[in-house]
């Protein structure tokens, strides 16, 4: 029986300039947020780490100083994450060169590779289990040892520590509905608040226009059938 691994975010980066990222469309949260304050904590050298993050794990593998990095909501299986890592970085920097990344502005090159990240992601979450048994990825992540994966807290400071919120979207559609029929029921509350608040300005008018006429022509009316 294997589980299906779940790699929720990606993103290729120079330092803390995002140039391209994709979140797997299941999936919402604030971990954008939280990859930019850990994406200041990459040391600039090649390189790659672990870091554990609440449920999640970040990955990241650090190349002519671009930094290929994703997110994984299932700990203690690494494999699947670095190989999606390795063929990104080859294919980013057969698109791109090593020039090109050097000199992009923030998202400038969103618009192409984000749909590269996107197929990417698709495949490794759903071939993960065939991919962890890959000679070649095993050899190439016997380096990653117990001292390369450290919990985040390890490299933030203090008040850098953010709540890390993922909402899967069967959570989120349960959410809509309650919101959903929530405003369908205040709706109907108003409809007849204001239905009741119509009603009796309608007997107060009548009363009132009854009790003007009573004041002039008597509450019998015998002054007004007089004339």
């Amino acid at each position: 029986l294997t589980t299906t691994m779940t790699i929720v975010y990606a993103l290729v980066s120079r330092q803390k300039t995002v140039l391209a990222e994709h979140t797997t469309a299941s999936v919402t949260g604030n971990f954008p947020t939280v990859t930019r304050v850990l994406l200041a904590k990459i040391p600039p050298s090649d390189g790659r780490m672990i870091y554990n993050y609440d449920d999640y794990v970040f990955h990241y593998v650090v190349e002519n100083g671009i930094c290929f990095l994703c997110m994984s909501d299932e700990k203690n299986r690494h494999r699947v994450p670095f190989a999606l890592l390795q063929e990104i970085q080859e294919l980013f920097t057969h698109k791109y060169g090593l020039e090109v990344p050097q000199r992009a502005i923030a998202f400038s090159l969103n618009e192409e590779f984000s749909r590269i990240l996107q197929d990417r992601m698709e495949y490794y979450n759903s071939a993960g289990a065939n991919v962890d048994s890959l000679s070649s990825v095993k050899n190439q992540i016997e380096s990653v040892k117990d001292n390369m994966v450290q919990n985040i807290e390890q490299v933030l400071e203090r008040g850098e520590k953010i709540e890390l919120l993922v909402d899967k979207t069967d959570r989120l559609n349960q959410q809509a509905f309650i919101f959903e029929r929530s405003g369908r029921e205040l709706k109907r509350a108003m409809w007849w608040r204001n239905a009741r608040w119509a009603a009796f300005l309608v007997v107060a008018g009548g009363f009132a226009i009854f009790f003007v006429a009573g004041l002039v022509c008597g509450f019998d009316f015998h002054r007004c059938k007089a004339h």
